[in-house]
């Protein structure tokens, strides 16, 4: 029987990231991954080939609709959706293939298969060849997630389905209806709508983005509904199918909604079916997630938990610094995550970030907060760039001046937001953001000038 020190059973960006950091510490690791390639949803099928596809249709519509404005005519442009598909089919395969290069350059030994617990330190990989039996002196899950069902809708995986399916559809749909208003089902819509097609965005709540902070979910649907995205709140999906000629959605108190293709994103739940959990006595929760300690291991001894299936956002760079912190506590003694300094990006148009708590958490908490606003109409490099809408808000402790909460929409925000995310991690203030010389001319130079609104003074506003 195979041995070895650590165990990863599943290769997304938790269980990878894992392995790889736990053979550099020097433990005998191995990696359990059902898939041929390596990467989980997130590489496969979820974060890598969406933003392919969002960018190549962001430069498909900029070319279409605002060269003009650059001094640019081009005429002529046409789709050729077969092409955009293999820039992000060969997007994919070549990080899948680094990471196999990663796992041989750490001598990660890889298992593929299913992998699943048959009792303290063994676990059984299960593929076509027959079962394997592993002896583990510790084990971390690292399974992911997979789409949340929702009563009524009859997932078919092909004309209704989930992101999977939305990343690779044939042809533009006449009439896409996306059933959710969250990250996935924002970016999903953008990229189907710049393409041409007609898009419905339906949202149980009153709002887009639960979550987020509500100034800026009220000003990204302002600008997606300016974009062509019909976005309707309020409306309760009580069922979708496939039927003749296309699909329908029926909602409550209304007319159903006939399309072409349904892309349901209401959310993501824990896969923690099969691993085998009752036979180290571990069992879930309400809603499926395995509960851990501060150290990520279960009630099980050695047996350890990480990413989708635990509590917390479903965000693959989440999932990474719990496999880097597990693991690292595993070997020293010693690993953390500070949960109030992971960031959320939504790859839309504007892109939309937030690092740490919103005004309306630190209302209901009753936390007194400073407010330092800067919009990016008043930053140079952002009017070259054609790109004016959103802005930059800090919330700092009204106290201290620690910066609490950092939310940007406009241009670049997902690469913006890490300034932020440092911010937090060493205990900033705001007034260290501001007294910090940011490059002229830069879209960075908003956090500058967000932070001096801080305190009220502003420098270009």
């Amino acid at each position: 029987m195979p041995r070895h020190d650590l165990v990863v059973i599943g290769a997304g960006p938790g269980g990878y990231v894992a392995a790889i950091r736990a053979a550099q510490l020097g433990l005998d690791t191995a990696c359990i991954e059902r898939e041929p390639a390596l990467g989980g949803t997130c590489l496969r099928v979820g974060c890598i080939p969406s933003k392919a596809l969002l960018e190549a249709s962001e430069k498909y519509a900029e070319a279409k609709h605002h060269f003009a404005q650059f001094g640019i005519k081009a005429s002529g442009v046409e789709l050729d959706l077969a092409a955009m598909m293999r820039h992000k089919d060969e997007t994919v395969s070549g990080l899948t293939r680094g990471v196999a290069g990663l796992f041989k350059k750490n001598k990660v030994t890889r298992y593929e298969g299913t992998g699943r617990l048959d009792g303290p330190g063994r676990v059984v990989v299960q593929n076509a060849d027959g079962a394997t039996a592993l002896e583990a002196k510790h084990v971390i899950i690292a399974t992911g997630s997979e789409v949340a069902p929702l009563r009524g809708v009859e997932l078919d995986w092909e004309y209704v389905g989930g992101s999977t399916q939305a990343l690779a559809f044939p042809e533009v749909p006449k009439h896409l209806v996306v059933i959710g208003g969250g990250y996935i089902g924002l970016e999903m819509a953008s990229v189907w709508a710049r393409l041409g097609a007609k898009v419905t965005v339906l949202e149980y709540l009153d709002r887009i983005l639960a979550g987020m902070d509500a100034e800026l979910a009220k000003l990204a649907q302002r600008l997606l509904t300016k974009q062509g995205l019909d976005i309707r709140l309020g409306v309760k999906v009580t069922g979708a199918r496939r039927d003749d000629g296309g699909c329908v959605v029926e909602v409550e108190g209304g007319e159903p909604v006939r399309c072409d293709r349904v892309l349901l994103a209401v959310g993501r739940r824990p896969f923690t079916e099969g691993l085998g959990l009752e036979t180290v006595g571990v069992k879930t929760d309400e809603r499926g997630r395995i509960p851990v300690d501060a150290s990520f291991e279960t009630s099980a001894k050695g047996v350890y938990a990480i990413g989708d299936v635990i509590a917390g956002p479903m965000l693959a760079h989440k999932a990474s610094e719990e496999g880097v912190a597990c693991v690292e506590k595993i070997v020293t003694g010693y690993g953390h995550v500070n949960y109030d300094a992971i960031p959320g990006v939504v790859f839309t148009n504007p892109e939309i970030a937030a690092v740490g708590r919103t005004e309306e958490q630190l209302l209901a908490a009753g936390v007194a907060f400073k407010k330092g606003r800067f919009p990016f109409s008043a930053i140079g490099r952002a009017r070259a760039l054609g790109q004016t809408d959103g802005f930059v808000k800090i919330l700092a402790d009204a106290k201290t001046d620690r910066i609490l909460g950092v939310h940007i929409i406009g241009p670049r925000a997902g690469d913006l937001i890490a300034e932020a995310v440092a911010a937090i991690e060493m205990g900033a203030s705001a007034e260290d953001v501001a007294r910090t010389s940011h490059t002229h001319p830069t879209l960075a130079e908003a956090m500058k000038e967000a932070a001096l609104a801080v305190e009220g003074h502003p420098i270009h506003a």
